[in-house]
C-alpha cells in the first residue's frame, strides 16, 4: 500500500505496541497511504517475568522511522504506546534493567500486601490505578525490596517510550496519558503524588517531567518535528471517534480493554476499574485485561503445536455453535488484571469431553476472552437497557476477524462498528499531533463494518457467561 501523493501534507503515526511497533501514514482524511510493522521478542528469563530489550524496540522505532518516511518528508510523526513499562536507567540513559512489561508478576507479593490495606486504598483514590503487579508503582517497589543495589544506582525510572522519546530528542518527557497509568500520577492533580513517591524513597526527578499529550520536539539528529503523543488505550478511543458517552472502545490486541470516555476522573468503590487522562477535561474509564490474543498465540504454538495459522483455526472454529458444545475456557494464564487484579489467577478449562475437537478448543478461547471483556463492560455500564443504546467501537487485530466481531455483538448484546482506520492508535496519535500544531480536524470517524446480535445465541451465551464469572471465585483459593 503506498498512494502518496508529495504535494499533500503527511502525518505519520507510530504506535509502539507490546510485540511490534506500526508506523502508519496518514492524509488528513485518516486514509493509511503507508504502513511500516516491525516485531520483537518478549523474554521470560524467570518465572513470573515478562521483560523486553529495549534497545530491540528502539532499533524497530528507527528502522519504521527510517522506511516509513523514505522518499517523503511528513508534517510530523506522533506516538502511541503500550502501557506500564519500566526502564531503570544511569546517568548516561543506559538501561540497567530489560523493559520490565505489564504482564511481569515479579511484584505479585508486594501488591497482594498492599491492595487491600487502608493505604492501597487511599494510593488507589489518588491514582485510579488498583495496586497490582502490572504497575510501575509496583514494579519500583519491588526494586526497592529486592535488588537495593540496583535501586540506588538508579538515576530514573522510565518507561519504553520515555526511553525512544530520550534517543529522539535528548528529553525526558512522560504525557499525562502514560503517566496516568503508573500508578504514581495523581489524577486529581496531573503530577506526580508526593507521598507515593515518599513511600516507594525516591524523588521526583528520578522521573520525567510530566507534559501534555501535544508537547513537541525536533528530533536531535534529523529534521523531523516529533509529537510526545499518548498512552494506546486513550488514543484508540480518541482514533476511532470513541469519545462520547453513547461508544465505548473495544480493543483487543495482545491484551484488551474496555474503555468508556468521561469528563472528569472516576473511581470504583470496589478498585475494579482504572482511570487515565487523555487531554484537557478528556479522560477514560476502563479495565483491561492481560489475557488477550496472546492466549490464542499461546493455544497454537504451546497447545495444539500446529503450523496453520491463526486465521485458518478461525475459521474452523466459525463451524462450531455458539457455546462451543459445553466446552468453557477461563484464560487467566498470565493472572489478571481487571476486574479481580489477581496476579495469581491461572487459566480453567471445564466441561471438555471426548466428542471436543480443536476447533472446539479454538472458539472456547475466543469466547473466553471476549467473557472477561464483557465482565467489565457489565461494570462500566451496569444497566442492560443502556448497554443496548450504546454502541461499541473495535480496534486492534481482532477488528479484522468478522467471526470474532460477530462474537462480540453476541456476547455483549451490542451493536459494533468498526472503524475504516483499524490502527486506531496511529491515527489517534495524529489527531494529537493536530492539535499540537494547531491544525484540529473534525475526526468524523468513517466506519466500516456494523454487526448486530444476533438474539438466537443471546441464551446461550447468558448461560455460558454466568458459569464464567463464578469459576474464579468457586476456584481462587485453590
Amino acid at each position: 500500500m503506498d498512494q502518496i501523493n508529495n504535494m499533500e501534507a503527511l502525518y505519520i503515526g507510530i504506535d509502539i505496541g507490546t510485540t511490534a511497533t506500526k508506523a502508519v501514514c496518514f492524509d488528513k482524511q485518516g486514509n493509511v497511504l503507508r504502513q511500516i510493522d516491525k516485531s520483537y521478542e518478549m523474554y521470560h528469563p524467570k518465572p513470573e517475568w515478562s521483560v523486553q530489550k529495549p534497545y530491540e524496540i528502539l532499533q524497530a522505532v528507527k528502522e519504521c522511522i527510517n522506511e516509513i518516511t523514505n522518499g517523503i518528508q511528513p508534517q510530523f510523526i506522533s506516538f502511541s504506546s503500550a502501557m506500564q513499562s519500566v526502564i531503570a536507567i544511569d546517568e548516561n540513559g543506559k538501561p540497567l534493567t530489560d523493559a520490565i512489561l505489564w504482564a511481569d508478576n515479579r511484584a505479585a507479593g508486594i501488591a497482594e500486601k498492599l491492595k487491600n490495606s487502608d493505604q492501597g486504598k487511599h494510593f488507589y483514590q489518588k491514582t485510579g490505578i488498583p495496586i497490582h503487579p502490572f504497575s510501575p508503582f509496583a514494579k519500583i517497589a519491588w526494586f526497592k525490596e529486592f535488588d537495593s543495589e540496583l535501586f540506588s544506582k538508579t538515576y530514573k525510572f522510565i518507561s519504553i517510550k520515555e526511553y525512544i522519546w530520550h534517543h529522539l530528542t535528548n528529553e525526558y518527557y512522560a504525557d499525562t496519558s502514560m503517566a496516568s497509568g503508573t500508578g504514581l500520577l495523581n489524577i486529581h492533580t496531573l503530577d506526580w503524588d508526593e507521598e507515593i513517591l515518599d513511600f516507594l524513597n525516591i524523588k521526583s526527578h528520578q522521573l520525567s517531567t510530566v507534559c501534555e499529550v501535544t508537547h513537541q520536539c525536533k528530533g536531535i539528529s534529523d529534521d523531523f518535528l516529533y509529537i510526545i503523543g499518548g498512552g494506546d488505550g486513550a488514543l484508540a478511543n480518541l482514533g476511532t471517534g470513541a469519545m462520547n458517552k453513547n461508544c465505548i472502545a473495544l480493543t483487543i490486541g495482545t491484551s484488551g480493554a474496555v474503555r468508556l470516555p468521561i469528563d472528569k476522573p472516576y473511581l470504583d468503590d470496589q478498585m475494579r476499574t482504572q482511570c487515565y487522562h487523555l487531554t484537557d477535561n478528556q479522560y477514560l474509564v476502563l479495565g483491561a485485561v492481560s489475557n488477550g490474543a496472546i492466549i490464542l498465540q499461546w493455544l497454537k504454538e504451546s497447545l495444539l503445536k500446529t503450523d496453520q495459522p491463526l486465521e485458518v483455526l478461525i475459521e474452523e472454529a466459525a463451524k462450531i455453535p455458539a457455546g462451543s458444545h459445553g466446552l468453557l475456557f477461563v484464560p487467566y494464564l498470565l493472572g489478571e488484571r481487571a476486574p479481580i487484579w489477581d496476579a495469581s489467577a491461572q487459566g480453567t478449562l471445564l466441561g471438555m469431553q471426548i466428542t471436543h475437537t480443536q476447533a472446539h478448543l479454538v472458539r472456547a478461547t475466543l469466547e473466553g476472552i471476549l467473557f472477561g471483556l464483557f465482565q467489565i463492560t457489565e461494570i462500566l455500564i451496569p444497566d442492560a437497557e443502556h448497554r443496548k443504546e450504546t454502541k461499541i467501537m473495535a480496534s486492534g487485530g481482532f477488528g479484522k476477524s468478522e467471526l470474532w466481531l460477530q462474537m462480540v455483538a453476541d456476547i455483549f448484546q451490542m451493536q459494533v462498528e468498526t472503524s475504516q482506520t483499524i490502527e486506531g492508535s496511529s491515527w489517534g496519535a495524529v489527531l494529537i499531533g493536530l492539535k499540537s500544531i494547531g491544525e484540529e480536524i473534525a475526526n468524523d470517524n468513517k466506519t466500516g463494518q456494523t454487526y448486530f446480535p444476533n438474539t438466537e445465541n443471546k441464551s446461550v451465551y447468558e448461560t455460558a457467561f454466568s458459569k464464567f464469572k463464578k469459576v474464579y471465585p468457586l476456584l481462587k483459593d485453590f
